[in-house]
């Protein structure tokens, strides 16, 4: 049966450590299990801000697909298999942890070019699982800031078959895949078909058809449907997950 569930910005779980304000729209601190929390496929879809010179030290993670979403400021990452970049808005990255990575996100105070960072870092990150437990880990990024600023809805990130050689950057799960959009007042994307779906308001309100209007960190769970118009109230950006499967 078709549902739609919306989460409010204020029902989530909000942590406040000193230097970083997370808000948790699945519990993943403390004594949770993410998988029986999740929705669909999605395991974690965190909204955190990190305060310049700060940030998460090297941690390790296994057997997690990770998008990390930048809305503004930037993320520095470096991780145990060599790669290591600066995230930005726009910029689609994802880590497979696979068998077992360890990383480091930081909010530097100082760039490689000598740029010196006093503004906190949002960034949303959220996780689904592999397909297969203790794969290689890996590493990709792409900018698509161009895409974006166009207003359609974007496949960032996919596993999904159909979307081969249209989505920005690979999951290694073949039943998901994330899409965005920046939309200007009035512009619209339709939700896609989906037995699981996700939609998160990064920043700015949008309306909804079936659910009515849903302002920054509000979310909409849907469960057996899709095709829904999200039509932007004021400027506003969208993260929008297809999921065809749930966590087993």
């Amino acid at each position: 049966m078709a549902e739609l569930v919306i989460q409010r910005a204020g029902e989530r779980r909000h942590l406040r450590y000193g230097w970083l304000d997370s808000r948790h729209s699945m519990p993943v601190a403390g004594n949770f299990d993410p998988a029986e929390h999740a929705h669909g496929l999605l395991v974690v879809n965190n909204e955190d801000i990190v305060d310049a010179g700060e940030g998460f030290d090297s941690h390790q993670h296994r057997d997690a697909e990770i998008v990390t979403w930048v809305l503004s400021g930037s993320l520095v990452h470096q991780d145990s298999e060599g790669h290591s970049g600066v995230v930005y808005p726009g910029l689609a990255q994802r880590m497979s942890a696979g068998r077992g990575i360890f990383h480091s996100e930081r909010n530097d105070w100082v760039r490689t070019d000598g740029t010196r960072v006093s503004e906190p870092v949002h960034v949303v990150q959220m996780w689904v699982p592999p397909d297969e437990f203790g794969i290689e880990p890996s590493y990709q990024e792409l900018p698509i800031g161009d895409e974006l600023d166009a207003g359609g809805l974007i496949v960032v990130a996919s596993g999904l078959p159909r979307h081969r050689g249209d989505a920005a950057i690979g999951l290694r799960n073949r039943n998901a895949g994330l899409h965005a959009a920046r939309l200007q007042p009035g512009r619209s994307v339709t939700i896609p078909d989906a037995p699981y779906g996700h939609l998160f308001v990064a920043r700015g309100a949008v309306d909804v058809e079936g659910a009515g209007r849903l302002d920054h960190g509000d979310s909409l769970r849907l469960t057996d449907s899709g095709g829904q118009r999200v039509t932007a109230i004021e400027a506003a950006e969208v993260l929008i997950w297809e999921m065809h499967a749930g966590v087993r």
